[in-house]
């Protein structure tokens, strides 16, 4: 419901203040922890949410457990299920103690190639949209998958100009945090915080949320 709600917060924003081209990014974990997580994926899978405006979806560090669980990589089930995958398996009707083998067959062809085809990152202009952000004075072609999914401190913690302004989720809080070099848009909506849409124009920026 916070999704949709946004989604139409964002619509009614570019209807009301129209650009030549408008690129609505999500940034990543859209399943795990609580809420309709199968109603999210669905919706998600359907198509661009937001009538005229590009959509990109960006992998997030939920779905890349979730998938290696799903596939059977070793460590992965018990780190999928610690980190809120009980949530996601019984949003599915599967019981969390069943063998895991079972697991894969509850998901349809267009749920898993939803989840598949998740980007790693965009860059648009002079921001990176990320899920957790960049191994300070990395390149961007030599970042690691790792970093750009889960990094936290050495990042967060960097006032390093990284050529542009990096806009990034993964680290929860109960508002945005802006920064000269980054843009945290995490507001814990899964538990109990604000679903929040950075809006950036060149140099200009501010939030829509739900």
């Amino acid at each position: 419901a916070k999704l949709r709600d946004l989604h139409g917060m964002i619509a009614r924003d570019v209807a009301a203040r129209p650009v030549a081209e408008a690129v609505l990014v999500h940034l990543g974990d859209y399943v795990d922890k609580a809420g309709d997580v199968r109603g999210v994926v669905d919706y998600l899978a359907a198509g661009d949410p937001v009538p005229g405006v590009t959509t990109k979806f960006l992998t997030g560090n939920h779905e890349e457990t979730m998938l290696a669980a799903l596939d059977g990589v070793g460590g992965a089930t018990a780190d999928w299920l610690w980190g809120g995958g009980k949530a996601t398996l019984e949003s599915w009707g599967i019981n969390p103690d069943s063998p895991r083998e079972t697991w894969p067959a509850a998901f349809t062809a267009a749920q898993m190639a939803f989840l598949r085809r998740l980007d790693l990152y965009h860059q648009e202009e002079g921001y990176l949209f990320v899920h957790a952000g960049i191994r300070p004075g990395i390149p961007l072609a030599e970042q690691s998958r790792e970093d750009l999914l889960r990094i936290r401190h050495d990042f967060l913690n960097s006032t390093r100009d990284h050529g542009f302004v990096v806009v990034h989720g993964h680290t929860a809080g109960f508002a945005p945090v802006v920064r000269p070099n980054r843009i945290c848009v995490d507001t814990a909506a899964w538990s109990g915080g604000k679903l929040t849409c950075a809006v950036v124009e060149e140099d200009r920026l501010g939030f829509l949320g739900a």
